[in-house]
């Protein structure tokens, strides 16, 4: 599903004025969040309970947004769940929900906040922006109604979506993307038929966005930035950090590195469950990022970016990764590998049981070297040299494949 928000009768004024007025440069925020979360609980509670809670994430997160203004930011990047968590059942999450309608109805909440019904929490994030003259990017729910004619429709007669919503600086929906590649867990939302390729366009390049998870499939990730062109991505998640290979810093800017576009990610801050790394990542640079495993704070970072970085990106030279490694004799060793599991892949390891060593690992074709010396190797801890030669795949589907559902 191809999803382009731009007004067509405004089309010809709009593009005089970004001729005008396009930057070169923009100032990017994104906002790591603490988020107040709700009670678990196996009933829903009243729309009145609901609203004092996501009023109290919102309360945060507008503290960060005016400050994030004041430093001159231009758009700014909360976390996904950060109104109202992530604790909920399918029944349970029902009353946060909102109805949030195609922004092609050309809808500033601020204004006309009735005018779909109940939305108290996109009129206040539409004012939020209005008022501070900046494009707020915030993860809320919406639900839309179905009936027997759908073949797909629930039981309880509606479908629910996990959504990533933007306001642009006058407060107006200018994007509305539904996730696509729900995580295990997320049993409160509904899959979407399609993928949406939702894109925006600002005074300071065209955007793309899409949610967590996402990022693992070529759609909408790859998708949104190869056919439609994108300038940057804003990216809501609520990623834990699993190593060795999913640490959100790195992970995340490498994507950015590899798909040449600037990437504003904001995670959620929860040290329990290893919810930390946000930051700006640039085809070129990390910008700015924050990982802190110590404290339970938020955390507003700012960074200026290209707004058309692709028209700069120049393509690295190809680069043998074998060279070196074919050089190398395989380091000789008597302990015996064994198999281990990440993330749903067959590893070869090797222990690493001295302070200092040369190991050799390989998996069929693949051979990884190594020569380390550690400042301390404590008994409580273990570290293993792995190699894994093949596709990663998750439940017997090439992770490309797992949004077929």
């Amino acid at each position: 599903m191809i999803i382009s928000y731009f007004p067509k009768y405004v089309a010809v004024l709009v593009l005089l004025v970004l001729s005008v007025s396009a930057l070169d440069t923009f100032i990017a925020a994104v906002y790591e969040h603490a988020v107040i979360l709700p009670n678990r609980t196996e009933t829903p509670v009243s729309k009145e309970e609901t609203l004092l809670l996501m009023n109290k994430n919102i309360d945060v997160l507008e503290k960060a947004i005016k400050l994030a203004a004041r430093k001159g930011a231009h758009i700014i990047v909360t976390p996904e769940d950060g109104i109202y968590g992530w604790v909920f059942t399918r029944e349970t999450i029902y009353p946060y929900l909102e109805d949030i309608p195609d922004p092609e109805v050309n809808w500033i909440p601020c204004r006309d906040p009735q005018r779909f019904g109940h939305t108290p929490v996109q009129e206040r994030l539409s004012c939020l922006a209005k008022n501070n003259t900046i494009y707020v990017v915030a993860n809320i729910g919406d639900k839309k109604p179905c009936n027997a004619s759908d073949p797909q429709c629930p039981p309880d007669g509606h479908y629910q979506y996990n959504t990533d919503v933007v306001f642009d600086s006058e407060g107006r929906l200018v994007a509305r993307y539904h996730k696509y590649n729900l995580f295990a867990p997320e049993i409160q939302f509904d899959f979407p038929k399609d993928p949406e390729f939702v894109t925006f366009n600002t005074p300071f390049g065209k955007f793309g966005i899409f949610t967590c998870f996402d990022i693992f499939s070529h759609e909408p990730a790859v998708v949104v930035v190869e056919e439609f062109q994108v300038d940057s991505i804003v990216y809501p998640t609520a990623w834990y950090n699993t190593l060795p290979l999913l640490s959100a810093v790195p992970f995340h800017s490498a994507w950015a590195r590899a798909m040449g576009v600037n990437l504003l990610a904001a995670n959620t801050h929860n040290t329990s469950m290893h919810m930390t790394g946000s930051g700006n990542y640039a085809p070129d640079a990390v910008k700015v990022y924050h990982y802190d495993m110590e404290t339970e704070s938020g955390q507003l970072m700012l960074s200026e970016l290209k707004s058309w970085p692709r028209r700069e990106t120049i393509s690295p030279a190809a680069v043998d990764w074998s060279a070196y490694a074919r050089a190398v004799k395989p380091f000789s060793s008597e302990q015996l590998n064994f198999p281990g599991m990440i993330y749903f892949d067959e590893f070869t390891f090797t222990e690493l049981k001295r302070n200092a060593g040369n190991y050799t690992v390989c998996q069929k074709d693949l051979c990884c070297h190594l020569t380390y010396r550690m400042s301390e190797k404590r008994t409580d801890e273990v570290y293993a040299l792995g190699a894994f030669d093949g596709l990663h795949t998750v439940e017997d589907m090439h992770v490309t494949e797992v949004s077929n559902h």
